[in-house]
């Protein structure tokens, strides 16, 4: 009863606040099991989105349908100019954000988007609706909007229109009464989502979310105390401190109920109250604040705006931060998805750009701070845009005051963001542990057993005569050769042990067929089929790509895997190097690449004008040996692999290179059985699934094994094992 009492005293944000701290709490005590009660969160999330595109529909329609024609022809112009180079100006603003996050280095294995086809820009499907209730039902939030305002414009000289207004208004009502009534959940939710995050982020996550906390709070304060009192104060007759002093109440409210639609009716007072001191009240004025108002609240505001700086985030987060190509279609796309809420325009564009979904609810636990800073934006937003408006009409608005305030705050935002980024650097705890990571990895499975090899010892003449795999199978063992510089398909460990995915499939073939395995280390892969011929080696591994003019002389496997070909290079030039127009487009531009007459001509063939430098040591390479060599082209999957090693480098596939290289294991020719044996097998690995499973650990880093269960109080500290 007292516990009820108690609840019902506090107000919702109080709630929210309590819930947020209950679950952390829950999720720290707990740890992974936590995770289970996601799906209470995730029922929230669709519940909050499920009211959003129908009121951006009815709010737009009915806020632009109330103009009259000479309202909106004195209004209209002016008012779209103002809030485009508004919109412009903040979304010019979220691309300064980048230099705000920490210089860490970063690197992984390798991962599928780097090859997957990008989104192309459907500018039909995105803003042309053809029909607009497919475009609902697929939360194509810029087809929405276009036909909402193509509506609210057409609806401005429709005759008995009073009726279609009224029921707007009343679905409008009615869809808000739904989110209160989902609001009332949102304890429920909050707790749900923050007991999930809390139970099963690791702690380097959290760690980095913070970085996107700090900038955003940053990034608000230059836009509350630079941007919009300064573009008032120098492009009308109002004064910084008015603005400031009058807005304060509202901005306070707003941040304290947690919305911007209660204060509504104190920006319209308190804006006509500060445009008859200055003796600017007019039939005009007081007709675009009574217009202005209630209808830019369903336009993006700056508050809204900034929320989209979580896209730049979230793909610096996951290491793929968007490339100066991109932010056109981050400009454009984020100022349309805007006027949704964000809880659907977030998913919109971390679909849009490829990014992980689960990154969502990263900007769930984060917004429960930046909501508040978002919504105090909206009401001062309102303000700034109501009064400037205003004075275009009247015309006392200076437009090239305007843009030098906006240029101003631009300038201090770089300098700002960037001390920000340097600062961050430092102050952050941050260790790459990639080297660490790859260097000790250890075999899937047990390993087979081995039997040391001294020297190269070929057969005899009677059984190089028989069949290979008859000798194999006598001996107990087979002789494996593997090469220098063939991550991640074999090389030594940290315990100086032989792994990886060419090793792990030896040791599975082995294990098979009772054998053991000498794996002979060569320096050279030429003269691979005199030692194949004559029985030194039974099989060749390390990511061996299938070439005609290798298949004259060895027999290949089957491929039971692949490369894509891809580039190896500096960090710095990934942006320059992002597209193969671009790149074919470089005078004096020098490629490496392995010393293999096929890709040689393949490479030339794409990049006619390019100069290809032979290299045939990528640690050469990375070492900076090559200085001459913009890039080297290699295989993006052992590529990643060396990245990890050398951070400073990245790999990346240019939009526009399509070559995939089988990869197979080499053996003697003219044996059949012993490769159709091979092949055999290798279609029953491929079909039981251990193939992919080897594919998921060794290339794409994906090892269950390695990933510790989250520290919990019941686990850690009480020592309840759940």
């Amino acid at each position: 009863m007292f516990i009820t009492k108690l609840y019902q005293k506090l107000s919702p944000f109080q709630r929210v606040i309590i819930s947020l701290i209950l679950g952390i709490c829950a999720g720290i005590f707990v740890g992974e099991p936590a995770g289970k009660i996601e799906i209470l969160g995730n029922v929230y999330i669709n519940l909050l989105q499920m009211t959003v595109l129908p009121y951006v529909l009815v709010s737009i329609i009915g806020g632009l349908g109330r103009l009259d024609s000479n309202m909106a022809s004195r209004i209209g112009i002016r008012a779209v100019k103002v809030i485009l180079i508004m919109w412009l100006a903040v979304m010019t603003t979220l691309l300064l954000l980048p230099l705000a996050y920490p210089n860490w280095q970063t690197a992984g294995f390798f991962s599928t988007s780097l090859v997957a086809e990008p989104a192309e820009f459907d500018f039909l499907k995105l803003y042309i609706p053809s029909n607009i209730f497919a475009s609902l039902a697929q939360t194509i939030v810029p087809a929405v909007v276009l036909f909402s305002l193509l509506m609210g414009v057409a609806l401005i000289n429709v005759k008995n229109k009073a009726n279609f207004l009224l029921l707007t208004d009343n679905i409008s009502d009615s869809l808000m009464k739904v989110a209160s009534y989902v609001a009332k959940f949102a304890p429920i939710g909050i707790f749900a989502i923050s007991a999930s995050a809390a139970g099963t982020l690791a702690v380097e996550e959290l760690g980095r979310l913070q970085v996107f906390l700090w900038v955003y709070i940053i990034a608000a304060a230059l836009l509350a105390l630079v941007l919009l009192p300064l573009v008032l104060s120098w492009a009308t007759p109002f004064s910084y401190r008015e603005l400031m002093s009058i807005a304060g109440e509202a901005v306070v409210t707003a941040i304290a109920t947690g919305t911007v639609l209660v204060v509504l009716p104190m920006l319209i007072e308190r804006s006509k109250a500060l445009l008859a001191k200055h003796k600017m009240d007019c039939e005009e004025t007081s007709s675009t604040v009574d217009v202005l108002v209630p209808t830019a609240y369903s336009f993006p505001s700056t508050g809204a705006l900034l929320g989209l700086g979580f896209i730049l985030f979230s793909a610096w987060y996951v290491g793929s931060p968007l490339g100066y190509e991109q932010y056109l279609s981050f400009v454009i796309l984020g100022a349309l998805t805007a006027f949704g809420k964000m809880a659907v325009a977030i998913p919109f564009l971390l679909d849009f750009y490829d990014l992980p979904s689960d990154q969502f609810q990263l900007y769930l636990l984060g917004s429960l701070v930046t909501a508040r800073f978002a919504t105090g934006l909206a009401a001062l937003h309102g303000f700034v845009i109501t009064l400037l408006v205003a004075s275009a009409v009247i015309k006392k608005l200076k437009w090239h005051r305007m843009m030098q305030a906006i240029a101003v705050h631009l300038g201090i935002t770089f300098c700002v963001m960037s001390a920000t980024g340097m600062a961050l650097t430092h102050l952050i705890p941050y260790q790459y542990e990639g080297v660490e990571t790859f260097e000790s990895l250890k075999a899937m499975k047990s390993a087979a057993k081995k039997v040391k090899h001294d020297q190269l010892q070929p057969l005899t003449v009677e059984e190089q005569q028989r069949p290979r795999l008859d000798v194999i199978r006598e001996r107990g063992s087979i002789r494996v050769a593997y090469f220098p510089m063939s991550l991640p398909y074999a090389f030594k460990n940290t315990d100086n042990e032989i792994v990886g995915f060419d090793v792990e499939l030896i040791n599975e073939l082995a294990n098979d067929l009772n054998l053991a395995v000498e794996m002979i280390y060569l320096e050279q892969r030429e003269g691979q089929a005199q030692l194949l011929a004559n029985g030194s080696i039974d099989i060749s591994i390390g990511g061996q790509t299938i070439t005609p003019l290798k298949a004259l002389d060895v027999a290949f496997s089957d491929s039971y895997t692949h490369h894509t070909a891809g580039l190896v290079l500096s960090d710095s030039k990934r942006d320059e190097f992002a597209n193969m127009e671009d790149i074919k487009a470089m005078p004096d531009l020098n490629l490496g690449i392995a010393p293999n007459e096929y890709y040689v001509n393949a490479l030339t063939e794409r990049f006619p004008n390019a100069k290809v430098t032979p290299v045939s040591n990528i640690r050469l390479f990375l070492r900076g040996k090559y200085p001459e060599v913009d890039a080297l082209a290699f295989s993006t999957e052992a590529g990643s692999s060396w990245a990890m090693l050398y951070p400073n480098y990245s790999v990346l596939v240019p939009k526009g290179l399509k070559i995939k290289v089988p990869v197979g294991f080499i053996l003697p020719q003219g044996d059949v059985r012993y490769v159709q044996f091979i092949n055999t097998w290798i279609k029953l690995k491929q079909d039981n699934g251990f193939l992919p499973e080897v594919y998921k650990y060794w290339i794409l880093g994906e090892n269950p094994k390695a990933k510790q269960p989250r520290w919990s109080i019941i686990n850690n500290v009480l020592g309840w094992n759940i």
